[in-house]
């Protein structure tokens, strides 16, 4: 007999109140646009997303209650619903796709298609909300108490918390209003230098910090910890071995080099020698780290495959109530198997009906453990790059044991991973808003087909989001480091050709095995190893400027409050610089970008004096809108 006592949601379920409504549909459909292009612009440079949740349940409320004058807390939870799902596809399809725009630059294979980057992130999209939609009851119902899904139940806490909407959200306003200030003045208008560095003489290694409100955000929201590890990697890779790369090989060619060490850096500084070597050794580093963050997740794994499907098999209706309700198991099966099919058939997506089988268990699979990682460890630590990882070494070997090789095994192998990326990614974020719901009393098959809607929308803009990033500064370049898709490349490349530098990639794969010795989170390092010390250094200082309001000497309750605030505007400026991004890119493709260019006019001392000056009012908005907005 089950004692338990039963769960009484915030909206009980005998209650109407209004869910998908035309403001809900139109406030998320454009979050989701917005929150996706933003996060996928933050990250192809910093290799990260943020989670949207919080940010668009604000927003939500500050629309719904002071615009539209409604008090409708089920209608928020849509807006968010749908806004985060854009920045979970951006997330899935930015970890992969820039690969094929790569190979396009090498003259491999032609730029991919804007339908079959749509059709990628879509079937990708809705195969992770179909997947969890059978995983619901067993995980979020029956599970409750146990698994505490943080970024959901966090959401749940902003949405109740209900007078105070109005002012998250202008926090939240506030922060997009001057990161797209900042932003414009340092790469629009060019008046300020966007990173500053600083050499030594007889030295080869390079420190310096960039000046971008958003990566400062980055280092804000992840904390001081996190930060701390990226630094160090960008410190072990800038100042040690790019300096002993240097000092003993200046006068080799060093594979995949063609000119001497020497010569590269005299033309090029450091940032050459990372371009040609550094990368590869991230790449090995990240690649261990994704690899080692699933080994140890195995166990786990296991156990929630399982007992998931231990419990969907067992499991009776516990009631036909409207927060019981999800979208008809006929339907969802039906979806499944036509969007499989799909895969296999659409002449714009290259996947064979092997893929497409690859699809469809390994999807299934990953949607399982990623619903289940999301609730005990949150959406931060899921490992989707190693499931990533994982699905393209399995996909490749079998594509070319199969005869499936060269650029056409490779273009399918990218595409298998995508789609799985993008599988993993959304059905985390599906569980985490079904808690949300849950917790609230909203209505699943409603939120379900909001995750659907959000799902499409993101989808509809991320290829045009690819292409105009793509045309405006290249992927791969400084601008644009794309780490993940990068190692995604390398990696298909390496089973497929066997033509990586692997002296380079095993470096870094040992490198990663002595940070996991000492006990150290290996991702965050090896991340922090292949990107510039610069976007690190200004990582770092928004952990440190995390780290000062953590110390604060106020009572615990005004603390969190002041944190959080923190956390919203740095949510908003991500956004509002990830826009002015999109909106210079657009700029530089039609060729109006350099025509604001004001730099000419700069004196040189004062354009670098000018970057920290810029530096210090980013740091100052952020302390403004955060411990200073609660002084008296």
């Amino acid at each position: 007999m089950n004692n338990k006592p039963e769960f009484k949601p915030y909206i009980p379920a005998d209650k109407i109140t209004p869910e998908i409504t035309l403001t809900s549909l139109i406030t998320g459909v454009l979050l989701a646009i917005i929150f996706g292009a933003a996060n996928a612009y933050l990250g192809l440079r910093v290799g990260m997303t943020v989670s949207a949740s919080i940010p668009a349940a604000v927003i939500a409320m500050g629309v719904i209650r002071i615009l539209m004058r409604r008090n409708s807390i089920l209608e928020s939870n849509i807006v968010q619903t749908i806004g985060s799902a854009g920045e979970s596809v951006a997330a899935g399809a930015i970890f992969t796709l820039p690969a094929l725009f790569l190979w396009a630059a090498e003259g491999k294979t032609a730029k991919p298609e804007i339908i079959e980057i749509t059709l990628i992130a879509l079937i990708g999209g809705l195969l992770g909300v179909f997947f969890m939609v059978p995983l619901r009851n067993a995980l979020i119902v029956k599970e409750h108490g146990i698994l505490p899904y943080p970024e959901g139940t966090a959401c749940a806490e902003v949405l109740l918390a209900g007078e105070k909407g109005g002012a998250n959200a202008s926090t939240v306003f506030a922060g997009m209003g001057f990161a797209a200030v900042f932003k414009f003045i340092i790469d629009g208008l060019k008046l300020v230098a966007g990173e500053v560095s600083v050499r030594v003489k007889g030295f080869a290694g390079e420190i310096g910090t960039q000046i971008y409100p958003a990566v400062l955000s980055v280092g804000y929201i992840c904390g001081p910890r996190i930060s701390s590890y990226m630094f160090a990697g960008g410190v072990l890779s800038w100042l040690v071995i790019i300096p002993l790369i240097v000092l003993f090989g200046s006068d080799v060619v060093l594979y995949p080099g063609t000119e001497t060490i020497g010569a590269m850096y005299a033309q090029g500084g450091a940032s050459a020698i990372w371009s040609s070597y550094i990368r590869y050794i991230g790449a090995g580093a990240l690649a261990a780290g994704g690899i080692i963050s699933l080994i140890k997740s195995l166990p786990l794994i296991v156990k929630t495959f399982g007992g998931a499907m231990k419990s969907m098999t067992g499991a009776k209706a516990q009631s036909t109530g409207r927060t019981s309700t999800d979208i008809s198991m006929k339907l969802v099966i039906a979806a499944i198997v036509v969007l499989t099919v799909l895969v296999w058939l659409v002449p714009a997506i290259p996947v064979s009906f092997i893929g497409a089988a690859i699809v469809v268990v390994f999807g299934f699979f990953f949607a399982t453990v990623s619903s289940r990682m999301v609730g005990l460890v949150g959406s931060s630590n899921n490992p989707v790059s190693g499931m990533a990882i994982a699905t393209l070494l399995i996909a490749t070997l079998i594509l070319k044991f199969t005869g499936s090789v060269g650029v056409a095994g490779m273009c399918s192998a990218i595409a298998i991973g995508s789609i799985i990326c993008i599988v993993s990614a959304i059905a985390g974020d599906t569980s985490q808003d079904l808690k949300t719901g849950y917790l609230l009393g909203a209505t699943p098959k409603r939120q379900q087909i909001g995750e659907i809607v959000g799902v499409v929308a993101s989808s509809l803009a991320i290829g045009g989001t690819l292409y105009l990033l793509d045309s405006a500064w290249g992927f791969g370049s400084e601008e644009l480091a794309a780490p993940q898709a990068t190692l995604m490349k390398m990696i298909i490349e390496g089973v497929m050709e066997g033509n990586l530098p692997w002296a380079l990639v095993f470096t870094g794969v040992f490198i990663a095995v002595f940070v996991e010795v000492l006990g150290i989170p290996v991702l965050p390092v090896a991340i922090g190893v292949y990107l510039p010390v610069q976007l690190n250094a200004c990582i770092m200082a928004g952990g440190l400027v995390r780290l000062a309001l953590d110390k604060l000497r106020r009572n615990e309750e005004e603390k969190k409050a002041i944190v959080n605030d923190g956390i919203l505007f740095c949510s908003g400026m991500i956004a509002g610089e990830g826009l002015v991004g999109i909106l210079l890119a657009l700029l530089a493709v039609f060729g109006i970008g350099n025509m604001l260019d004001l730099s000419a006019y700069i004196p040189h001392s004062v354009f670098n004096i000018g970057s920290l000056v810029m530096f210090a009012l980013i740091i100052i908005s952020l302390l403004k809108f955060s411990v200073w907005k609660r002084r008296g």
